[in-house]
Parts: structure tokens; C-alpha cells; sequence
């Protein structure tokens, strides 16, 4: 069981609203300490703290948010966060930092209130029904390509493979690009603006301070290339396809954003942001799906018997439970701007509440009898239940590909299991990476194609 905040109130503590509520404890390192802690091993970070203080714990945490953070592991109180007032929990002027410079002013991500509402209803039609099941085939022809060219019998990193099935999956199905020398271009310039490899790139992102250059460190003035680049091919795009013939026919979501009252500008914007939301993502948690199977033979062994039975409940398990065990992410974030009670505790404006996806996926009252196991009938004949299963945030906020992800990873698990023999070129699981961002596998999932 989960400790409780009433066991750790000997700990050191804090009132986020003067003379209300009871205290919050969490550790008086200097927030330095406690930044490098979160950056290096966020997962390690939250359990460390959630052992010691209870299900809400404070923080001190530089580049996320507003510095002061209060992290919750209580499914309850997420709720309350989640389907709180937009007007008093926000996100956009905080995720904007280090989303604009990327994507522009008016992605989703850094959007609030009204308009964030509005863009919202405009872009989410395509991630739903009809509409995105139209995409399922794009997503099995991108697989049996890239399957098509992988070596037999070395070891070979599995994310970045994912990563060139789901870029081509997102060339097609938003900007419906199809192969040829100006697919690869755009492709090629969006992969290089969203991914940022570079770690300086990414820290610049989270910490404004670093956006410029360091003597012969040009990292940030090649960013500025590298997106004055993707943003000349996107606009011509835009621009090309606003012309073309077939408008009213084109199921590619750019055709259907043309079809919306949103400008340009702003097109462009959401473009990215889907870019940002479905590639890397994606790649990362089919990444993190195909290390926990190599590494749990019974299951990986059952999956493949159902799948060749022509079952895919168990598949749908399979994703529900990578998804639980290994999410993309370790928090959602939210930005107090009014005061706010939650959980009977009172915080002011200026606070960042983290809601710790990390630490609820592993709750053992949620999900017993040993959280950490991977066993997919958790979720066989039942649905995840809303605020105990939160790998796509929740609210308002929640993402807009939490149906369309998903059911990438059951068509590209199922094209790779059953075409093709894989083991595990290592024989532990691989431990989580912090890209400032995503949790992706250490050393990008090693594995053996054998037939």
C-alpha cells in the first residue's frame, strides 16, 4: 500500500496558502540538487520521494513550470486536477516556453482558456471513428516496409526503426505526402526540428537562458536553421495544397484543416504540434512495448498464438499494460493561476502541480498483486479506468492521439509478430532515459531479428 501523507508529517513541510490546509512535506535540498535529480532519473526522482513523504510531496524544480511544484500520486486528487476549472489550472503559458519556439504561438500545447478550446474542436475530428481508421492501412504499409529492410541476426536498436515507421505514417496521414523527393525533404526537415537529438537543444527549450551560442557550440543557431527549414516547406505545402483539385476528396488531415476557419499561421502550428504529439512518442512506447515482450516470453508467446487465432483482445491488453508500465511520460503538469482547494489542501497561484503518471501506474492498490509485473490480463475484459490510467494526461488537456497512438501500436506489433522472429539482444530490460520530455528506452531496445 501506497504511504500516506499522515505518516510523513514529521518530515519537512510547507503551506503552498498561508494558514489553510495542512502542511506539505518534501525535501530542503537546494533546488538545484533537486532540478539535476528530476532531469537525470525523473522515474527514480518520484519513487524516492513518494517512499518518503507520502502521495503529495512538494518540490523545488527550475525549467518546469514555475519552480514551485507539488507532485500528486493520488488518483483522487487528479481527478479534481483534471477536470478542474481551465481558468484556474493552466497549462499553455508554462508548456509555451519550450513548445513555441518549436511549433509557434498557437499550438495546442501552448494554448489556454477559449481559444485553446476552440483549436481543440477543429483538430480533434480526425483522431476519431471513420476518420481514423481510414489510417490503419498507411500504418500496416509503413510496417511491412520498414520490416523489409531490416538486417537478420545483429543486434539492432528497435526505437529508431519505430521512429521511421511513425514519421512515415504522420507524412501521410496528416500531411498526406506520399513517397518521393518532397516527401523525403519535409520529412527529413520536421525530424530534425522535432526530434532534437542535440541535448543542448532541448535543454535550451527548458531553460531559455541557453538559446543562443556558446563560442563554438552553435547549437541554437542551427535550431533556428533547422526550423526556418521545416517552416518553408510546411507553408509551401500548405500554400500548394489549398490549390489543389481534389481538396474535398483528400482524407490527409492537413486537407481537412483547410476545410476549418484557422489560418495559416495556425495550421502550421497544429501540424507541428501533431508531429510533436504522434512521431517520437510513438516510436518511443512501441519501443518500450517490444522491450517488455522480448523480455516476457509467456506473454509474448501467448500474444503471438492469438494474434495468429485472429483475436486482438489480448493485443489491446498488451498496449494497455506497456502503456501502464512504461509510459512516455512521468507527469502532466498544471499551473495554478487562482486559488484552488484539491484533496483538502490549498494552493496559490505560482504553483505547479505535477501529476505523477509514473507513480499511479505503479500504486499496489490499484493494481495488485505486484504492480511491477507485466501481466496484460490486468486488462482483459475491462477498460482502463479514467484517472488510474492517465498515459495521455486527462482533461481538457489529453491528448489528441490517445486513440490514435494506441491503435498504431496494435497494427505495427501486429505486423511485426507475425512476419517475423525477434529476441532480446540483452538480457535485463532497459532502464528509462530522461529526453527532457519522453522516458525512452536507455539504449533504444536492442533486439535480434532471427527469421
Amino acid at each position: 500500500m501506497q504511504s500516506t501523507i499522515g505518516e510523513a508529517r514529521s518530515a519537512p513541510s510547507m503551506s503552498l496558502c498561508e494558514g489553510q490546509g495542512p502542511p506539505i512535506p518534501g525535501p530542503r535540498t537546494p533546488a538545484w540538487i533537486q532540478t539535476a535529480q528530476f532531469l537525470g532519473r525523473p522515474e527514480v526522482f518520484l519513487e524516492r520521494n513518494r517512499d518518503r513523504y507520502g502521495d503529495v510531496f512538494r518540490a523545488r524544480i527550475y525549467g518546469f513550470g514555475t519552480g514551485r511544484a507539488v507532485f500528486l500520486a493520488d488518483p483522487e486528487m487528479i481527478k479534481e486536477v483534471f477536470r478542474g476549472s481551465s481558468s484556474a489550472l493552466r497549462l499553455g503559458e508554462i508548456a509555451g516556453i519550450a513548445v513555441t519556439p518549436v511549433a509557434g504561438p498557437d499550438s495546442l500545447l501552448s494554448l489556454d482558456g477559449a481559444k485553446h478550446l476552440a483549436h481543440r474542436k477543429l483538430v480533434l475530428p480526425p483522431f476519431h471513428g471513420e476518420r481514423m481508421r481510414a489510417y490503419e492501412g498507411i500504418m500496416a504499409e509503413a510496417a511491412d516496409r520498414s520490416l523489409a529492410d531490416w538486417p537478420m541476426h545483429t543486434p539492432l536498436p528497435m526505437r529508431p526503426r519505430f521512429g521511421d515507421i511513425t514519421m512515415e505514417v504522420m507524412m501521410r496521414a496528416i500531411f498526406g505526402v506520399e513517397r518521393g523527393e518532397r516527401r523525403e525533404q519535409l520529412g527529413e526537415a520536421v525530424t530534425r526540428l522535432i526530434e532534437l537529438d542535440n541535448l543542448s537543444e532541448r535543454l535550451a527549450l527548458v531553460f531559455p537562458r541557453l538559446r543562443r551560442d556558446f563560442g563554438p557550440l552553435r547549437h541554437w543557431s542551427t535550431f533556428e536553421r533547422q526550423r526556418a527549414r521545416a517552416d518553408a516547406l510546411i507553408y509551401d505545402e500548405i500554400r500548394q495544397r489549398r490549390q489543389a483539385d481534389d481538396l474535398a476528396e483528400r482524407e490527409d488531415i492537413l486537407s481537412m484543416l483547410l476545410a476549418t476557419p484557422l489560418s495559416d499561421s495556425e495550421i502550421h502550428d497544429e501540424l507541428i504540434t501533431m508531429m510533436i504529439a504522434g512521431h517520437e512518442t510513438t516510436a518511443t512506447a512501441l519501443a518500450w512495448a517490444f522491450d517488455l515482450l522480448l523480455h516476457h516470453p509467456r506473454v509474448l508467446d501467448r500474444l503471438r498464438e492469438e494474434l495468429r487465432a485472429g483475436d486482438e483482445s489480448y493485443l489491446e491488453a498488451v498496449v494497455h499494460e506497456s502503456l501502464r508500465i512504461r509510459p512516455v511520460v512521468a507527469t502532466s503538469q498544471r499551473v495554478v493561476m487562482e486559488p484552488v482547494e484539491i484533496g483538502g489542501y490549498h494552493f496559490e497561484p505560482g504553483t505547479t502541480i505535477f501529476s505523477a503518471i509514473w507513480l499511479v501506474h505503479r500504486r499496489d492498490d490499484l493494481y495488485p498483486p505486484d504492480p511491477l509485473e507485466f501481466r496484460p490480463e490486468r486488462f482483459l475484459g475491462t477498460r482502463p479506468q479514467t484517472y488510474e490510467w492517465i498515459p495521455f494526461g486527462g482533461g481538457v488537456r489529453r491528448c489528441i492521439g490517445a486513440n490514435f497512438a494506441p491503435m498504431e501500436m496494435r497494427v505495427v506489433l501486429a505486423r511485426m509478430l507475425t512476419q517475423a522472429e525477434f529476441e532480446p539482444a540483452d538480457q535485463e530490460l532497459e532502464r528509462p532515459q530522461n529526453k527532457v520530455v519522453l522516458l525512452a528506452p536507455r539504449n533504444g531496445t536492442m533486439a535480434i531479428r532471427r527469421a
